[in-house]
């Protein structure tokens, strides 16, 4: 399967995602609320990272891209119907970025909608989550979400390393406004600036790694206390209460 079709496919599963949460009675609400807490606990887990002053900046573009309620629809449906330029005109290297990106997007839109219909009230508290994502369940694709996660921040690392490709990506800001990748062309300039102003992403990459697994350990692992309140044993991290 060529990249170009690999993205669509892609796509085309978050645009069936979105209608089936249209279709089922207060699950758009649900999900919605369900990024809400995700974004919140990203800003608990990363609380010192997003303000490091060397890694801040990678951790507010994690923040801001990849986690959150925000509406990408009508960004999605645009870079859908442009695709096969954007393989044409774009170097393989970013091209598989946003291949992995796509993936990414689309296996975290079905594991929201599966969490959206396990959830049984709003707002999400740490209980609620706890019991949505259990009964959700897919260890293989929670598993797989991290590595899609570690996949686009080491590409963006690696893209860092090539200045050519930088310059590169710099002289395509016209011929991607004019074939309506201005949102592509912003996401990629801000990773790429972002990642190169780290002087090196390793580390971020490893605790990113590390602390993700764990959490997803932790809540795979959690039981629930007659008070509500998640059992936690050993060393995890703690949900917002």
């Amino acid at each position: 399967m060529t990249l170009s079709n690999q993205i669509l496919d892609h796509l085309n599963v978050v645009k069936a995602e979105r209608g089936a949460r249209n279709d089922g009675p207060g699950l758009d609400a649900k999900v919605r609320a369900i990024k809400v807490y995700q974004q919140l606990r990203f800003r608990h887990t990363y609380a010192d990272m997003l303000v490091s002053e060397r890694y801040g900046p990678a951790a507010h573009f994690f923040l801001d891209e990849l986690y959150g309620p925000s509406d990408f629809s009508r960004r999605d449906a645009e870079f859908a119907r442009v695709v096969p330029t954007m393989v044409r005109l774009f170097p393989v290297e970013i091209t598989e970025t946003v291949a992995a990106l796509a993936e990414l997007h689309a296996l975290s839109e079905r594991l929201d909608t599966s969490m959206g219909r396990e959830l049984q009230q709003t707002p999400v508290d740490a209980v609620g989550y706890v019991k949505a994502w259990q009964a959700t369940g897919n260890s293989p694709a929670r598993t797989r979400q991290i590595e899609l996660t570690l996949d686009v921040a080491g590409a963006l690392e690696e893209l860092t390393r090539r200045s050519l490709l930088r310059n590169t990506l710099r002289l395509m800001r016209q011929p991607a406004r004019a074939a309506g990748l201005a949102e592509l062309q912003r996401f990629l300039e801000r990773g790429f600036d972002t990642f190169k102003a780290m002087n090196g992403a390793r580390e971020f990459i490893a605790v990113v790694g590390a602390r993700e697994r764990a959490l997803a350990a932790a809540l795979f692992g959690a039981t629930i206390r007659d008070t509500g309140a998640p059992l936690r044993s050993g060393e995890v991290f703690e949900l917002l209460p």
